[in-house]
C-alpha cells in the first residue's frame, strides 16, 4: 500500500523510510507528522486502520500511542499547579490527608511526576480488580505502601501514573484528569487529542495489533504492567468502553500530526504550553529534574517532569512503537503513531532519517 501525504523538499528520506516499512510488512498502519517553524513539514498515512483493513489510515486516524499519554497527564497537573490547587513540593497529604498513610505521608507532585513516588505498579491486592474500575484501582493506591522510601528510587510508573494525578485533583481541586484535559488543556493547546472519546469521533480510532503474540511476554517492563491485567489485551484495549474512559497512563487517543505540533510547540518561549502554564512552570516541565536508573526501561536516563531529556531531544514513547519527540540539535518536532504492536525500531528508523537519535523512548527497552 503506497503512503498517502506530503513530504516537503528536503524530506523524502522520511518517506522513503516509511514506505519500506510498510512494504516490508515491519508496519500495517500508522502515521508520521515532523513539523518546522511552526509548520508541517511532513505528513504521511499508511496501512490500515482496523484489523479487517477495510479503512486505510488517514491524517485523522485517532490511535492510542500508550505511555506518551503522560505527558498530557503532566500537562493536567501543572494546570492545577498553576491554579492553586497542588504544589510541586508540597506533600500531598497536606491536602489530601488519605494518601498519608503507610509510608507516603511525605510524597510529592514532584515525585509522582518523576517517576518517583514509590509506586511503579498497582499492588497485588488489586490483582483481581477489574482494568476498567477507576475508583477501586484509585483507593488502592491510596492505602498501599510505596515500594521503596519516595525519592530514593526512579522507574516509570507504568499504569499508576494517571490514577495518581486523578485522584490527587479529586482530592484538592474537585475536578477529575479527564475534566482538565479536555475543557482546558485540549482547547488551549488545540489537541485532536482525548482522554474519553467522544462518540462523534470513535469511527476515527484505530484497532491496535501485536506483531508477535507473545510481544506482551517479552517487554522488559512485563511486571509493571500485569496488576490490573488487560493493560497490553488488545481485546480490552480496542472495545469501546475502554476508548470512552480515562486511564491517563496509557489510553489517550490522538493523530500524529497533533503529537508532532504538541512538540514543536513545547520548548517555545512564546507558545501555547508557555501560554498556558506560565514562565515558572513551563521552565519547570523541560528542566532535567532527576538522573539515575529507571527500572522500568531498564537503563539510565533522565526525566523531566513528565519527559525525557537527554544532550539531543526531549521525547516520550509508548511500549508498543509509537514515540513524539522535539529535536533540540535540529530544530524540528516529530511524531511517530502506530497501530502495530512491537518495539521502538520503526520510529527508530524514522528518526534516523531526520538525523535524530531516538533511543530510550519507551518501556520496551532492554537494558543496556
Amino acid at each position: 500500500m503506497r503512503t498517502q501525504g506530503f513530504a516537503e523538499p528536503g524530506y523524502e528520506r522520511v518517506r522513503e523510510v516509511f514506505q519500506d516499512l510498510l512494504d516490508s510488512g515491519r508496519e500495517t498502519g500508522a502515521g508520521v507528522s515532523v513539523w518546522r517553524d511552526g509548520r508541517e513539514v511532513v505528513n504521511l498515512s499508511g496501512g490500515w486502520a482496523d484489523t479487517a483493513r477495510t479503512r486505510p489510515w488517514r491524517s485523522d486516524t485517532l490511535v492510542m500511542p500508550y505511555s506518551l499519554s503522560k505527558a498530557f497527564v503532566t500537562v493536567a497537573a501543572l494546570v492545577a499547579v498553576r491554579d492553586g490547587a497542588l504544589s510541586l513540593d508540597e506533600p500531598l497529604a497536606a491536602r489530601w490527608p488519605e494518601y498519608g498513610v503507610n509510608g507516603k505521608r511525605a510524597t510529592t507532585l514532584r515525585q509522582v511526576l518523576t517517576h518517583r513516588a514509590g509506586q511503579p505498579r498497582f499492588p497485588a491486592g488489586a490483582a483481581d480488580t477489574d482494568l476498567l474500575d477507576e475508583a477501586a484501582l484509585r483507593e488502592s493506591l491510596v492505602h498501599a505502601p510505596p515500594e521503596y522510601t519516595p525519592g530514593t528510587r526512579l522507574g516509570e510508573h507504568a499504569l499508576t501514573y494517571g490514577h495518581l494525578v486523578d485522584a490527587a485533583l479529586r482530592a484538592t481541586a474537585g475536578t477529575t484528569l479527564g475534566q482538565i484535559h479536555n475543557e482546558v488543556v485540549r482547547p488551549a493547546l488545540d489537541l485532536d487529542a482525548w482522554f474519553g472519546v467522544p462518540e462523534r469521533h470513535l469511527d476515527r480510532v484505530a484497532d491496535l495489533e501485536y506483531a508477535d503474540p507473545a510481544w506482551p511476554r517479552q517487554l522488559h517492563a512485563a511486571p509493571w504492567l500485569q496488576i490490573p491485567a488487560g493493560a497490553l489485551d488488545t481485546a480490552r484495549t480496542n472495545s469501546t468502553i475502554w476508548r470512552q474512559t480515562v486511564f491517563g497512563a496509557v489510553n489517550l487517543q490522538s493523530t500524529a500530526t497533533t503529537i508532532a505540533r504538541f512538540f514543536s510547540h513545547l520548548t517555545d518561549p512564546a507558545g501555547p504550553v508557555r501560554e498556558l502554564l506560565g514562565r515558572e512552570l513551563h521552565e519547570e516541565l523541560l528542566a532535567a529534574q532527576v538522573t539515575d536508573f529507571d527500572e522500568v526501561f531498564g537503563t539510565r536516563i533522565t526525566w523531566t517532569l513528565g519527559f525525557v531529556r537527554d544532550s539531543g531531544k526531549i521525547a516520550k514513547g509508548g511500549i508498543g512503537g509509537s514515540a513524539g519527540w522535539w529535536s533540540r540539535t535540529h530544530r524540528h518536532a516529530a511524531a511517530y503513531l502506530t497501530r502495530r504492536l512491537a518495539d521502538h525500531s520503526r520510529a527508530a528508523e524514522i528518526a534516523n532519517a531526520l538525523g535524530d537519535d531516538l533511543r530510550v523512548v519507551g518501556e520496551d527497552q532492554q537494558p543496556s
